[in-house]
């Protein structure tokens, strides 16, 4: 297939689009270049192979840059909660509105599959409660408000010429080239290897599920090839039912992996979001879809990488590896205005021939 990959410059876009080339698609990238400053490492044993990116906002996206794929898969939104709350109207405004704009130009031009990167944020406050694809959302910010609202007017263009399949990510972990440390696993490993400790500010009660990076890759991969009588107008969530678990079963997991670092809990009050997933639906409609990879094995992996390209402490604080931080320095140096659009052409830095999400 032709397949465009909107976020190729995002933590995911940057696993995914080396391995759906591999799988021989097609694939051309759009992305508007927010996180372009930030690469931690390059893969050491094989060239790592980007595809060609349209430099391009997701709201400006129109008819012609669509045309001639046989799927979409959508990353390219502001991510997380914290980025979504710093300004909720620019974040309605490119992550519903523009997403739905992206669809509906999707659908108009023909193609035929559209792959969308929700999250289990939408739960928002299930208070220890077990959630799945037919508990109804709670969403607690911004940035779940509109995966819910996208989900629900991109849900509506369904049709049998239109297949729509959205994926709500457990929190993502794992080692990508364009890395993200504001993610709850990389983050606590990120301090346990160049502070020794992981200092918490509430006390780790809140339920999480998580998936590695790589799985949520395999989803993509094995939605797109899947049966559209499958896929087509389905919710799934991505991840296991042993991947559930409070922030301080994590933070001790991390620990074992990282020796000498020590943890400390703070209190109760702070972040309410707590919700534990199951994951038993994408199973059964993806035959053979697991999870290869646990938070064990994740912190590994990290652990090793750190030790690989010898991170030091300035590398892990970064700001191009924190959403926020990237976009506040994007706007204190007046290379973005009010609205996250770029000031002056020359400050993308794209010539369209490299490579902003989840």
């Amino acid at each position: 297939m032709k397949i465009l990959i909107t976020g190729t410059e995002g933590y995911i876009g940057a696993r995914l689009a080396p391995l759906v080339i591999a799988d021989g698609h097609e694939v051309v990238g759009l992305d508007t270049g927010y996180y372009r400053d930030g690469w931690l490492y390059s893969p050491p044993t094989q060239p790592y192979v980007t595809p060609r990116v349209l430099n391009k906002d997701l709201r400006d996206v129109g008819h012609a840059d669509v045309e001639g794929f046989d799927a979409i898969v959508h990353l390219a939104e502001l991510s997380n909660d914290p980025l979504g709350e710093n300004k909720p109207a620019v974040t309605y405004n490119i992550n519903h509105e523009g997403s739905v704009n992206l669809a509906r130009h999707a659908k108009a031009a023909g193609v035929s599959r559209f792959v969308y990167a929700s999250s289990c944020s939408v739960y928002g406050l299930g208070v220890g409660d077990w959630v799945d694809e037919n508990s109804p959302p709670n969403p607690q910010t911004a940035y779940a408000k509109c995966k819910v609202m996208v989900e629900r007017d991109v849900g509506a263009m369904v049709d049998s010429r239109f297949c729509v399949t959205f994926l709500r990510n457990a929190t993502a972990y794992g080692a990508s080239p364009r890395m993200r440390f504001d993610i709850v696993i990389n983050d606590l490993c990120g301090l346990a290897w160049t502070k020794k400790r992981i200092a918490m500010t509430s006390d780790g009660s809140p339920w999480r599920p998580v998936v590695h990076v790589e799985d949520i890759c395999r989803a993509i991969r094995m939605t797109l090839r899947a049966p559209r009588e499958a896929v087509s107008g389905q919710i799934f969530n991505v991840g296991t039912n042993a991947e559930n678990y409070r922030v301080r079963e994590l933070a001790q997991t991390i620990a074992s992996v990282f020796p000498g670092c020590e943890v400390t809990t703070g209190s109760s009050v702070g972040d309410n979001r707590s919700y534990r997933v199951k994951f038993d639906k994408i199973r059964k409609h993806l035959a053979g879809f697991e999870c290869e990879w646990t938070a064990l094995s994740g912190a590994r992996e990290l652990r090793s990488l750190f030790e690989r390209i010898e991170m030091s402490p300035d590398m892990f604080a970064f700001r191009a590896f924190t959403r926020l931080k990237q976009l506040r320095y994007l706007s204190d140096t007046a290379q973005i205005d009010d609205q996250f659009r770029w000031l002056h052409a020359a400050s993308a830095r794209g010539t369209g021939l490299d490579g902003e999400s989840s």
